[in-house]
């Protein structure tokens, strides 16, 4: 099976948050992940006053959907606030970033190979 099964349960009861490489206040829980193809589905959250200028703007090979749950993240590339409900579907190459998130921010994210 290329991710696991499960059933309706609260991710952040039964996972723990893991720090992102690169900038302070960044960090995720990866949902799920399909080893052979890199896919993954995961929370990644932005603590308040999180800033990734150090990541720098971010361009991938993958797709990537990105749902923000609560909070809101302001994109220094665009100078553009996003926030909560709002919705970006990238495809692999499209650049974003990077972000600032002055009270904190949750997004859901895909991330996909065709």
């Amino acid at each position: 099976m290329a991710k696991p099964e499960y059933e309706f349960f609260d991710p952040t009861e039964r996972m723990d948050w893991v720090p992102v490489e690169g900038a302070d206040g960044l960090h995720e829980i990866v949902l799920a992940k399909d080893d052979e193809t890199g896919d993954y589905t995961r929370i990644l959250r932005f603590s308040p006053g999180c800033d990734t200028t150090p990541l720098g703007e971010q361009r991938h090979e993958f797709w990537e959907e990105v749902w923000i749950v609560s909070g809101a993240i302001h994109d220094l590339g665009l100078d553009q606030t996003f926030s909560a409900g709002m919705y970006a579907c990238r495809p692999p190459g499209m650049p974003h970033g990077p972000w600032r998130a002055d009270d904190g921010c949750v997004t859901f994210e895909t991330r996909y190979h065709r």
